[in-house]
């Protein structure tokens, strides 16, 4: 099982922090400019930016405290809070009516649950 934790949690790790690093990295304006991110709209560039800084984190808190042993609890929160950041995902997209991104934040949903409760558990 732990093997299968590690796994989930690597990839999570590898969506969030590109997901993440791509709207740190990436003007509001320019963001607007993608079909799937129409959601920009509705948000700041403060609040896209702090999205994405959550996810970046969150992608570190993934992997670094359990790898290293330090703090290791640490890991199961930040599942904990990548799952809340896909209920807000899932409730914007429902309210847009952009149902094309729901099966994916379903997914990212589940798997970060799976983290959170694998990592609190073990």
């Amino acid at each position: 099982m732990n093997v299968v934790l590690w796994i989930v949690a690597g990839v999570l790790a590898a969506l969030y922090l590109a997901a993440g690093g791509m709207k740190l990295a990436t003007p509001r304006e320019k963001l607007l400019e993608n079909p799937n991110m129409g959601w920009t709209a509705d948000f700041s560039g403060a609040a896209v930016k702090g999205i994405g800084a959550v996810e970046v984190l969150g992608a570190i808190g993934l992997v670094l405290p359990w790898a290293l042993d330090i703090a290791p609890v640490l890991t199961p929160l930040a599942a904990t809070g990548l799952a809340v950041v896909q209920v807000g995902a899932i409730i914007v997209h429902a309210r847009r009516k952009e149902t094309k991104a729901l099966p994916m934040n379903v997914v990212l949903l589940v798997l970060a649950a799976f983290v959170a409760i694998g990592r609190f558990v073990g």
